[in-house]
């Protein structure tokens, strides 16, 4: 009880505990190291391949699956309704990146023998679809405000993933089910994401303060 307690602090709450497990199959703990975010990570202990590390593991990438689920459908809806732009365009690309990306870590779930959770990817699903609701200031009209907060949401989004990347490579190193060279290219891509999403947020932030200050009756 105490030493999966331990694994699941350190799996989760990464630089939070340094408890060293007992020594088992290769079912590793990590812990993120160093200061400013850098995303190094040490393996601090190990845990019984049958007790608590599959399961963990197992949770944690369901999780990162539904988040990608989310953000596969926000990218394809923020596009769609943006068709025949320049943005759209740019919209369009990256839906398609980002839905290629989730297809590669439903692969890499079934290398590793984890089960999909089909309920948390159908619960994420269903989330996206009721936050178009939120009218953002306008009834019956597309808000300038929505394009903001999706581009705020995707870019939340790309951040996870790649944090999940970087914990898949740290992995990969011990385990050869998973495609180091793969995982640095996914890792570089979600980097090349977020750039873009920036931009796009600086942009679309500008135009809604300019729209903001020639709004009649300032």
């Amino acid at each position: 009880m105490a030493a999966s307690a331990a694994m699941r602090w350190a799996y989760f709450f990464p630089g939070l505990t340094r408890t060293a497990c007992r020594p088992c199959a290769a079912v590793f703990v990590l812990a993120e190291t160093g200061t400013g975010g850098r995303g190094e990570w040490e393996v601090t202990g190990h845990q019984d391949h049958q007790a608590a590390g599959p399961r963990l593991l197992g949770i944690y990438l369901n999780d990162h699956l539904a988040g990608a689920t989310a953000g596969t459908e926000l990218a394809r809806r923020a596009a769609v309704s943006r068709g025949g732009t320049p943005v759209g365009a740019t919209l369009a690309r990256l839906a398609r990146e980002v839905t290629q990306d989730r297809a590669a870590l439903v692969e890499m779930m079934t290398a590793l023998g984890v089960t999909v959770r089909q309920y948390k990817a159908g619960l994420a699903w269903l989330s996206e679809k009721a936050a178009r609701l939120k009218p953002n200031g306008r009834i019956g009209a597309h808000s300038p405000l929505s394009l903001l907060e999706e581009v705020e949401l995707m870019r939340l989004g790309v951040e996870g993933k790649a944090a999940g990347w970087r914990t898949l490579r740290k992995l990969a190193e011990r385990d050869q089910r998973l495609d180091l060279r793969q995982l640095d290219e996914l890792i570089e891509r979600a980097r090349s994401q977020s750039e873009t999403l920036e931009e796009l947020r600086v942009n679309t932030a500008e135009g809604l303060v300019q729209l903001e200050l020639t709004a009649p009756g300032r």
